[in-house]
């Protein structure tokens, strides 16, 4: 774990300032967003910018909390509140997921002289946290610090976590440095958000690292540790090794959870054996456990990815007689596998079941990526695709941004990829590496792999460290270009950092080297 997060002195507030991949936006955009634009994103952040906005707001209204509109609830009936009654309704906004407000509210508290109590800035930087804004709740923690209040551990869980889905690993070395030097000590949730990243970005030795310090203080291993290693083994192509965890797992009387089920159905599903995955499914039911969003989403997934569209969409048709709401990740992969075939009656019929079964805000993304997978075109500018959003009232996440980001990038239209990601951060949520792993896919689709590659270099240059997803994505836009001879240097690029390559990379490495011997022959 000391190689994965190299600590360097640096504040953990280095990451304020202009990222360098701005630059290849500039570079690469072609003057299709006015200049204005791109220089007002991404500003500096610094522990004064609660300061500053409590300045221009003070200098706005006449009284912080007359007339204003903040949220239905607390502060539209004209009382004047209390410190405790804004520190409660600040709490709830946090609660709600409306970190805008939350912060506006906090900018009116400190005009008038309020302090946040210490249970406010942890619902709010957990709230700035949990939507991906780090810059603001790293400023928030350093306010909190300089006032002299001590956090505790789950505040920084929650910047880990932040730091770590955005691929920062070096800043998130840093905050373990805190924990250790505060004397706070790791717990459970420590070391599975570090074991949930090291899964995800394909790094098996730091996993099992993690996995040995956890047996060494005491921790035992839970559904969660086991459906991870379940994952690893399944994502570097050993399938049969990740069935006889379950096995073990079994024999040592460990009961088999969602978590577990969803890794099993997933390792099943991507090696297509879905006979098995639905087997799996059946008996988690009648085990007495009802399946999540994730249950369907891995079943709805693996069918349009083997060919079982009408399958697919039997599935998707049952989740929500279950009344779960539609995941837009799984729109993207049912309206592409369907117009492929040409099948946009199939696609119009599910958003007319969708908006009867009341799944309006749901069935509003549904359209937006109807329109941008190439029925009705009306959306080729992602701006009006965000406004259209926002106009039917859904909340915009990073989650929603990566998916629209993505249908632009499945189509080859890089420009308005980068134009959701500049959109993404002028609504305040910072890019993270599966936007840019993104970004890179819709250069390497579009054929435009130095652009890929310079993206890359900016991801490294800005203290991003890449996943196996973003060298994988790489080598697949110099396969693209017919660069086979730059195929076998990404791949040892992917070992030296780290990262163990999956079955697709070393699919690809073997591809490149066959077309390389042919070529000497």
């Amino acid at each position: 774990m000391q190689i994965m997060f190299s600590v360097e002195p640096f504040s953990v507030s280095f990451v304020r300032g202009i990222s360098p991949f701005f630059l290849v936006c500039l570079k690469y955009f072609k003057g299709h967003t006015e200049s204005k634009f791109l220089n007002s994103l991404h500003h500096p952040v610094g522990c004064n910018r609660v300061k500053d906005c409590c300045v221009n707001t003070f200098r706005s209204f006449s009284s912080p909390f007359e007339n204003s509109t903040v949220h239905p609830s607390g502060l539209e009936n004209r009382e004047e509140l209390s410190r405790e009654g804004c520190n409660d309704h600040l709490c709830e906004l946090c609660g709600w997921g409306d970190a805008d407000n939350a912060l506006l509210l906090l900018a009116r508290m400190e005009a008038v002289g309020f302090r946040p109590n210490a249970t406010a800035y942890v619902c709010l930087i957990t709230a700035l946290g949990n939507v991906g804004r780090t810059l603001e709740a790293d400023a928030i923690l350093q306010d909190m610090l300089r006032l002299g209040f001590k956090p505790r551990l789950n505040v920084y869980n929650v910047l880990l976590r932040c730091f770590l889905r955005k691929g920062l690993l070096r800043v998130a070395g840093q905050v373990l440095v805190e924990i250790d030097n505060l004397g706070i000590g790791r717990n459970r949730e420590t070391y599975e958000i570090l074991l949930d990243y090291c899964v995800h970005s394909g790094r098996l030795e730091d996993t099992w690292t993690i996995i040995g310090e956890m047996r060494r203080e005491g921790f035992q291993l839970n559904s969660f540790v086991y459906s991870k290693v379940i994952r690893l083994y399944r994502d570097n192509g050993m399938w049969k090794k990740a069935m006889s965890i379950v096995r073990e797992i079994k024999e040592m009387g460990v009961s088999l959870d969602k978590k577990i089920y969803n890794s099993i159905i997933d390792t099943f599903g991507k090696y297509g054996d879905l006979g098995e995955a639905l087997e799996v499914f059946e008996k988690m039911q009648e085990e007495g456990i009802k399946p999540d969003i994730m249950t369907w989403n891995l079943l709805i997934k693996w069918h349009c990815n083997s060919g079982y569209i009408d399958h697919a969409l039997e599935l998707f048709a049952k989740m929500q007689e279950q009344g779960l709401y539609p995941d837009p990740k799984i729109f993207s992969v049912l309206i592409s596998h369907l117009g492929e075939q040409g099948k946009w009656d199939i696609i119009k019929n599910n958003f007319e079941n969708m908006k009867c079964r009341g799944h309006q805000k749901s069935g509003a993304i549904y359209a937006v990526l109807v329109d941008i997978y190439g029925q009705y075109g009306r959306f080729e500018d992602a701006e009006e695709c965000v406004n259209a959003l926002k106009v039917e009232g859904i909340q915009l996440s990073a989650s929603i941004f990566c998916v629209l980001a993505n249908a632009y990038a499945q189509q080859g239209l890089c420009e308005q990829t980068v134009k959701v990601l500049q959109l993404m951060e002028a609504e305040g949520i910072e890019p993270n590496l599966i936007m840019l792993n993104v970004l890179i896919n819709a250069f390497g689709v579009s054929g435009r792999h130095l652009e890929a590659l310079s993206v890359y270099h900016c991801i490294k240059e800005s203290g991003i460290s890449p996943d196996v997803v973003t060298y994988g994505t790489l080598m697949k836009a110099f396969i693209r270009a017919k660069k086979f001879d730059q195929v076998p240097v990404i791949f040892k690029e992917m070992e030296s950092a780290g990262c163990t390559p999956d079955r697709k990379a070393r699919e690809m490495l073997q591809n490149a080297l066959m077309v390389l011997e042919q070529r000497h022959i």
